[in-house]
């Protein structure tokens, strides 16, 4: 079989058609099918022919992008088994057979029936196969060929990327490289022109310019500034077919922005400033602003501000503002319109980041003169000094001078001034001042001992404008006078020994004083020269503020006095001096040989024994604690004695409370319960079983006809007695009840002990003739009959 084609429009298809039919066998991996080649095919022998050429398969092309109304023709298959009869079928199989790629199955011809993109799919692999019309059997084996979809300009370049934001230093070389596009094409590049691109300018010149074959983009112009164009718009076009006419294009935009370099220095818009400050301005404040222009930007635009020269050079400083970049003036020493008027300043901007590139443009920074004018303001009245410190005697009689303040009206205009204190509403005045002259007296007697320091604070005001004080504190300290007496440091527990013998020292004393060191101590101790030398003690004055106690006389006796009285006197150092006199108490006590005390009385032999005052309330508190426990525990012991039935109308659900526990149901023996049935039952007296009695008692025995005839009364009284006299019972107190009905009732008995189970009828009404007593056993029973009916 042999392929004809005619897919072949131009010489040159031509040509490669043919070296692909002589040579597809070699380049194209075309199988060669012989007659000796035929495959086994089930249900035959195999059969050896002579070898002998079959068919050569080659490649088929189909253009793509077949626009016209009839199917487009790829080739036709033939086999040397064709006589042309019409016996040889021909079969495809394999990738759009079918569907894309239809086989006349007699002539063997190949069409195709849609129209191909190249770009979506470059070749088909199809399998073709002879067979017998008649038989269906293989003429020839199956092989498998190739259609190849053939390339045209069906695709324009295409930028990827686009559109491009890119930027370039301002000032740049002419040449300099902004950035590189790239456009693809998607049709075949192995094929003609259709994917060779070439690239042009729309847009941009003569600004920029781009190269044809790889896309670069360069500046075109030399030293673009960026400050008189920032922004630019460049269209880029890329073109197939090497730029040809007829070729497809596509354009991209490259937005190029001009980034900025220190190409400008900075300049003031003006060469002489004026600038208006009051004098009133505080110091550190800012009074004003002062800006240079910079047309660059971001850090090239950046500068800072200095004062260079100038007549206010120590008045104002300057700082910069770094987000503003404005000069901030500060004010840096007090102004004052009556000394001087006006300052003159010279300011100079500077840019910070320098391009050394560029320093052929000028210096990158600029001056200007800046004239200040002082404001004159009315101000409040200035004190001669920031504070005051004045000094007055305590006792001073009311009115007397502590000191005068003095204030002045700083304008030119020299007002009156007048002055007050400035008192809070709590606080006690005890100064005042002349409103004219600033003079403040005493209002009332100052003691230092009590108050030693008073602060005031002092306004100022002038005549014409009392709302502009100003103020000033005055401290006023309080000089002492000796005014007190001293006394003695504390009160004295003095103690003098049975052995004592003559001149030793028993104690020593020291005393104090309210008032100022300065006539205070020295102090100085002795007896009262007016009463008769003491036989028994005397007084020596140590010098040192201090005075020792000493004994006149060998041994001291209890028992003939054992309290002694000694009259002494204190003196200060002061002028005048004052003295003030005291009584010391000597006790007379038992010491030890080496001089401790043993005892005195009963207050000394406590404490000799240790026992303080806080011991004995600690001791006091404890037995007050045990009383409390005691009365507590008698009172619950009563409280466990009250009768268990509260009231005498309702007992019908009267709980009986026992704190003995019992020993559940094995505990036979613990109570018997038939004395609270008959005393007749209990014959005999049961022992307990945890307690193994000391006397064994004889059993009781008794006839039943005797204990029927024995009294309530008399039974009570034989349990009594034997509750007496048995050694078991428990050694904690008990109750034991009997709860016995007596003999011979005449209404018989009401207990539900023995009573049966079934209902009875008899008639309860007479219980209501038995009195207030059986009242609430008539009304239970009243009901019971009352349902029972119902």
């Amino acid at each position: 079989m042999k392929i004809t084609s005619t897919s072949c429009i131009c010489p040159v298809l031509v040509c490669l058609c043919f070296v692909q039919r002589c040579y597809g066998t070699a380049h194209h991996s075309s199988v060669k099918v012989t007659r000796n080649q035929t495959k086994h095919i089930e249900g035959e022998t195999e059969v050896h022919h002579r070898p002998k050429r079959g068919w050569v398969w080659n490649q088929f092309f189909v253009l793509e992008e077949h626009m016209g109304p009839d199917p487009q023709y790829v080739g036709k298959l033939h086999s040397n088994s064709d006589k042309g009869d019409g016996s040889v079928k021909y079969i495809l199989t394999g990738e759009g057979a079918g569907t894309i790629f239809i086989i006349d199955d007699t002539t063997g011809d190949i069409h195709s029936t849609k129209s191909l993109d190249r770009e979506q799919k470059t070749h088909y692999v199809l399998h073709a196969q002879a067979i017998d019309r008649r038989t269906n059997k293989p003429l020839e084996p199956e092989s498998e060929f190739i259609i190849k979809v053939q390339d045209i300009n069906d695709n324009a370049p295409k930028f990827t990327d686009g559109p491009y934001i890119v930027t370039v230093p301002e000032m740049s070389d002419m040449g300099t490289s902004v950035l590189q596009v790239t456009a693809t094409d998607a049709d075949d590049p192995t094929y003609g022109n259709s994917a060779r691109v070439v690239y042009s300018i729309l847009q941009g010149q003569p600004y920029f310019s781009v190269d044809p074959k790889t896309g670069v983009i360069r500046t075109a112009l030399h030293n673009m500034d960026r400050e008189a164009r920032e922004h630019y718009s460049v269209v880029i076009q890329a073109k197939d077919m090497a730029g040809q006419v007829g070729g497809l294009s596509g354009s991209t935009t490259v937005n190029i922005t001009l980034t900025d370099v220190n190409d400008n220095p900075p300049r003031f818009p003006q060469k002489h400033y004026q600038l208006y400050v009051p004098e009133s301005a505080q110091v550190g404040s800012a009074v004003g602003k002062i800006k240079a222009n910079d047309a660059d930007t971001g850090s090239n635009a950046d500068m800072t501000y200095s004062i260079i020269n100038g007549d206010g050079i120590g008045i104002f400083t300057i700082s910069t503002d770094k987000e503003t970049r404005e000069g901030i003036l500060f004010l840096k020493k007090p102004l004052n319109y009556e000394k001087k008027k006006s300052y003159t300043l010279n300011i100079e901007g500077a840019n910070t980041h320098l391009d050394f590139r560029f320093s052929h443009l000028g210096p990158f920074k600029d001056a200007t003169m800046l004239k200040i004018i002082v404001g004159d303001v009315n101000e409040p009245p200035l004190f001669s000094m920031p504070s005051y410190i004045m000094e007055v005697y305590e006792n001073a009689k009311v009115g007397t001078v502590v000191g005068t303040v003095l204030a002045q009206d700083p304008d030119s205009a020299n007002s009156l001034v007048r002055y007050f204190i400035d008192y809070n509403d709590e606080d006690d005045r005890f100064f005042n001042i002349d409103a004219n002259t600033g003079s403040i007296k005493t209002t009332k007697v100052l003691d230092r001992e009590e108050t030693p320091w008073y602060n005031i604070t002092v306004a100022a005001s002038e005549n014409d404008n009392p709302g502009l004080l100003s103020h000033v504190t005055v401290g006023i300290k309080i000089l002492d006078v000796n005014d007190n007496p001293p006394e003695l440091a504390r009160e004295y527990d003095i103690v003098v020994c049975e052995n004592s013998k003559p001149g030793q020292v028993i104690h020593t004393i020291s005393a104090t004083d309210k008032d100022d060191f300065a006539n205070g101590p020295r102090f100085n101790f002795f007896l009262d020269e007016h009463l008769s030398i003491n036989p028994n003690f005397t007084l020596r004055d140590n010098e040192d503020n201090t005075a020792s106690i000493l004994t006149r006389r060998r041994r001291f006796s209890r028992t003939m006095q054992d309290v002694y009285y000694l009259p002494i006197m204190v003196s200060d150092g002061g002028i005048p001096s004052l003295s003030s006199s005291s009584t010391l108490t000597i006790r007379v006590c038992a010491c030890e040989r080496d001089g401790r005390v043993r005892t005195c009385h009963a207050e000394a032999f406590l404490s000799s024994a240790g026992l303080s005052t806080g011991a004995l309330i600690a001791i006091l508190l404890c037995v007050l604690i045990l009383l409390a426990i005691v009365v507590l525990f008698i009172t619950l012991r009563r409280s466990k004695k009250e009768p268990l039935i509260i009231s005498e109308e309702d007992v019908r659900e009267n709980v009986v409370t026992y704190d003995d526990e019992g020993g559940g149901e094995e505990d036979t023996e613990a109570f018997d319960i038939t004395a609270l049935r008959n005393p007749s039952a209990a014959e005999e007296l049961k022992y307990r079983r945890d307690i193994r009695p000391e006397v064994k008692l004889t059993p009781r025995h008794q006839t039943l006809s005797t204990l029927e005839s024995i009294d309530v009364q008399e039974f009570i009284k034989q349990r009594l007695a034997e509750a007496d006299l048995d050694p078991s019972v428990p050694p904690y107190d008990s109750l034991q009840t009997y709860a016995y009905e007596g003999q011979r009732s005449e209404a018989g008995s009401i207990s539900s002990l023995d009573s049966a189970t079934t209902q009875s009828d008899q008639d309860y009404h007479y219980l209501g003739d038995w009195g207030p007593e059986f009242k609430k056993l008539a009304e239970l029973y009243g009901e019971i009959e009352s349902e029972r009916t119902t």
